[in-house]
């Protein structure tokens, strides 16, 4: 009897022994499981994250913001764009303007070398002299773009002409220049001086 009892206490042991390691692995086993079950339940959200992400741009920024800030560029591109053809053009109208008043005021030395040939002299080399300042002087003013005005015969224009006399002449036509005392000069398109005229008619 005592043989059986130590034999039947042994094996309880063993059970016992068996029993234990068998409850940690179906604890660990039910940890894993409700585990799996947590992300399972988790996926949804995630994958709502992932959507957002590729309805969002890479900086972050929702589409609206990103189309505003696209028009807000294009508009300032556009603005400078404009502004620089704008200063273009004042830029080059100021260069007219200061060409012209410039050589405005060398007109009056022209106007001094037509007088100088006018005048009768004896000596051929002073007039000589005066002949080539005279080309000299017209061979500037065409390289600088000034132009004289053909007024003789022509009918009278207020844009271009300075009527100081009038005289009546059946021969000319009506408004015709029939003299000039002043030539008249342009820059281009641009009036530099009026021409001052006697018309008939």
């Amino acid at each position: 009897m005592s043989k059986n009892k130590k034999e039947t206490a042994a094996e309880q042991e063993l059970k016992e022994e068996k029993t234990e390691p068998e409850a940690e692995e179906k604890k660990e086993e039910g940890a894993a499981g409700q585990t799996a079950e947590e992300t399972k339940e988790e996926a949804p959200a995630g994958e709502k994250q992932t959507e957002a992400a590729k309805e969002a741009p890479a900086d972050g920024k929702p589409a609206g913001e990103v189309a505003a800030l696209n028009d807000k560029y294009l508009r300032l591109l556009a603005e400078y764009d404009n502004y620089r053809k704008r200063s273009q053009k004042e830029k080059d109208a100021l260069y007219g303007d200061i060409k012209a008043n410039t050589l405005k005021d060398f007109l009056p030395v022209y106007d001094n070398l037509v007088r100088a040939l006018a005048q009768p002299t004896e000596d051929e080399a002073y007039k000589k002299g005066v002949e080539m300042i005279m080309t000299q002087f017209n061979k500037t003013l065409e390289k600088l773009g000034i132009t004289e005005m053909d007024c003789l015969g022509q009918k009278f224009d207020p844009a271009f002409h300075n009527a100081v006399m009038h005289v009546e002449d059946a021969e000319k036509g009506e408004n015709e220049i029939v003299e000039v005392f002043q030539k008249g000069f342009m820059l281009g398109d641009r009036v530099i001086r009026f021409a001052m005229v006697k018309v008939a008619n």
